[in-house]
């Protein structure tokens, strides 16, 4: 099979027996077609690179000015593609097998404090209820949206890709479909609801709870990112430190700051490993240090 056919054979598989997004999909055929072009220029091919050759290739991703956390995405597409060629049997050795990641700093998540989310909700509740005309689909749409989303911590594409059957029965908890198409559920405050109602009066029949005339049916992440960062320049927050994600992460570190258990996180999040989420316990270094302090029988006065 040629390189071209191999890759579409991979990501195949990664869409229909691993769930894999349609983003994730795009991103490894960037990646694996920018590795193959690599081997090809070594006279080698898919079926026969050597772990010389992938080195090679890392070597060459840093000379291109790409950071480590980038290049170990590279590597993690290519790994898993190997991994796929011997298990189809299409080659015998992995070359990726022993093969060293580039080391990676993982960066800290950008956190809003509990007053600067408080600030965008009461913006965003205070034009729901005083927009009219044309802007009052839109601002109660973003209350919604703002509500959900720092009452849940879902991922962006969870939210906005929400069906309206999720949201009908005005339960305490609502099922979400995650990544690896794997289902999770998660709670709904009262705020939550309160906003939800609302907007849903204003919805014509349809699947979508967010519905929009584009191709999917339902509204864009780029919209409500874009809507959001109006929000945070009229509430006097620098829009830069502001996007739907920094309000997933809010909804963690806000919750093991008031002393959720880091597993109940996990859980909440739809992270299949700890690992991942560990990178929230930042927010806990103060919060240990003060109960050292005021607690340890030997701690001065």
């Amino acid at each position: 099979m040629s390189g071209n056919h191999l890759i579409g054979a991979f990501l195949e598989m990664m869409s229909a027996e691993r769930g894999a997004a349609a983003n994730t999909i795009a991103a490894y055929r960037r990646d694996l077609a920018s590795y193959a072009g690599f081997v090809a220029g070594k006279k080698e091919t898919l079926e026969n690179s050597s772990r010389e050759t992938v080195n090679a290739y890392l070597d060459f991703l840093k000379q291109e000015g790409l950071s480590a956390s980038s290049s170990a995405r590279h590597l993690s597409a290519v790994r898993q593609f190997h991994k796929f060629l011997c298990a189809d049997g299409i080659r015998g050795d992995d070359p990726t097998r022993i093969v060293s990641s580039p080391k990676t700093r993982r960066p800290l998540p950008k956190v809003l404090s509990v007053a600067e989310v408080d600030k965008l909700l009461s913006l965003a509740e205070a034009e729901a209820n005083t927009a009219d005309g044309e802007g009052q689909n839109a601002a109660l749409r973003l209350y919604c949206l703002l509500e959900m989303l720092y009452a849940t911590g879902l991922r962006v594409s969870e939210l906005v890709e929400l069906k309206r059957s999720a949201v009908m029965r005005e339960a305490a908890f609502i099922t979400v479909v995650g990544k690896g198409r794997k289902e999770r559920v998660v709670p709904m405050n009262d705020r939550a609801r309160d906003a939800v109602r609302p907007w849903v009066k204003t919805l014509p029949a349809g699947t979508w709870l967010f519905p929009a005339k584009g191709e999917s049916g339902h509204l864009a992440r780029q919209v409500f990112a874009r809507d959001l960062k109006g929000l945070a320049a009229r509430a006097g927050i620098s829009s830069a430190r502001v996007a739907p994600h920094v309000l997933r992460h809010a909804f963690a570190s806000h919750l093991l700051a008031g002393g959720a258990d880091l597993r109940v996180v996990q859980m909440l999040l739809g992270h299949s490993d700890i690992s991942t989420t560990q990178i929230y316990t930042h927010v806990l270094d103060d919060k240990l240090k003060t109960l050292v302090e005021k607690h340890h029988p030997l701690a001065s006065d």
